[in-house]
């Protein structure tokens, strides 16, 4: 083989489409564009996403809900997840760094404790959020629930 015999693959090349050049071509009168319609005329170029004069799949297909962008995003804590931490290391304060370090929220987690399980030992909880039965459980306990003071600044506002 050298470069004099190279020929491109069997039936990868064809000869282009010449149309408009009478009806001994095969493709004269209409020049392979149809009778009449937006399609048969020059200048036209169809819009994107247009399907014939349908109803286009995207105003067709319904659309449900929305994203709040408010919206903000709690990763929740319960009791007993703190009180099996508690016992563990015999901790009396629990805070964001401390829960940082034992793995249980990372490290842009806003925290919400929760109410599930039971709290035995009394125990400071610093937290983003608590619900009023996970707060009542803690102080119940003995302990205290502490908001950071930025946020409990942001919820007297609201």
């Amino acid at each position: 083989m050298n470069l004099s015999n190279l020929r491109p693959a069997k039936g990868s090349v064809r000869e282009r489409k010449r149309v408009g050049r009478g009806q001994g071509s095969g493709m004269g009168g209409t020049s392979t564009r149809g009778h009449k319609g937006a399609q048969s005329r020059s200048g036209y170029s169809r819009k994107l996403h247009f399907e014939g004069g349908q109803m286009p799949l995207q105003r067709r297909v319904p659309k449900f809900g929305f994203k709040n962008i408010n919206r903000v995003e709690y990763k929740p804590l319960n009791l007993d997840s703190i009180q099996a931490l508690v016992d563990e290391t015999k901790a009396t304060v629990v805070d964001i760094d401390f829960m940082l370090q034992h793995g249980l929220v990372s490290k842009k987690d806003l925290v919400k404790v929760l109410s599930r399980g039971e709290l035995t030992v009394a125990v400071e909880i610093h937290a983003h959020a608590f619900s009023a039965s996970a707060k009542e459980a803690i102080e119940k306990a003995g302990g205290k629930a502490i908001v950071p003071a930025k946020e409990a600044n942001e919820e007297a506002t609201n």
